[in-house]
C-alpha cells in the first residue's frame, strides 16, 4: 500500500515538471519573470516550492533560460528608463475635454457618450536627474565614483613616515 502511494507521488511530481517544460508553461514562466516576479513568487504560481524550482532550474536548462530571458527583458527596460532619466527628455502632454453646446450641455454621440475633443497640446521637458546620474556612474564606474576612496599616504621618497606622540 505504501509503495503505491510513493509511486503516485512520483507520478504526480513527474507530470508537474513536464507541464512546465511545454511551450505554454515556459511562456508563462518567462512572462512572470518579465513582470518582475521573484523566484519565490514564480514557484508559488507554478504550485511548487522554491527548492523544487531551484532543482528544476539545475535539471532543465530550458526553465533556467526562460527565467533569464524574462528577467533580461525587464532589466533592459529599467536600464533604458534610468538612462533616459540621466539625460532628461521631452514629451507631449495632450488635454482632452467634452464638447459643450451653447447652452452648456455636453454634446453626445450616437452611442450616448460625450464627444471628447483635444483642447491643448503642450511639449514638456523633464530635466536630467542628478540622483539617477550618480547612481548610474557609481554602478558603471565604481572605481571613480564610489563614496569611499582608498588613499595611501607615504613619507618622504615613498618611505613609511614616523609619528611621534609627545607627552604620552
Amino acid at each position: 500500500m505504501l509503495l503505491l502511494f510513493y509511486r503516485e507521488v512520483i507520478r504526480l511530481a513527474k507530470s508537474k515538471y513536464e507541464e512546465w517544460l511545454q511551450p505554454d508553461g515556459l511562456l508563462r514562466i518567462t512572462a512572470w519573470a518579465r513582470d518582475g516576479l521573484i523566484d519565490r513568487e514564480i514557484a508559488h504560481n507554478m504550485g511548487v516550492s522554491l527548492s523544487t524550482l531551484s532543482d528544476w532550474k539545475n535539471k532543465y536548462p530550458v526553465i533556467m533560460e526562460s527565467l533569464k530571458h524574462g528577467k533580461q527583458v525587464v532589466d533592459i527596460a529599467v536600464e533604458n528608463a534610468l538612462y533616459k532619466r540621466t539625460q532628461g527628455y521631452e514629451y507631449t502632454e495632450t488635454t482632452s475635454e467634452p464638447l459643450y453646446d451653447s447652452m452648456g450641455t455636453a454634446i453626445i454621440d450616437e452611442n450616448g457618450k460625450p464627444i471628447i475633443a483635444v483642447t491643448k497640446i503642450v511639449k514638456k521637458q523633464v530635466a536630467p536627474d542628478v540622483t539617477a546620474q550618480i547612481f548610474w556612474l557609481k554602478n558603471r564606474k565604481p572605481k571613480e565614483w564610489r563614496d569611499k576612496q582608498d588613499v595611501e599616504v607615504t613619507g618622504k621618497d615613498g618611505k613609511d613616515f614616523e609619528i611621534k606622540l609627545i607627552g604620552v
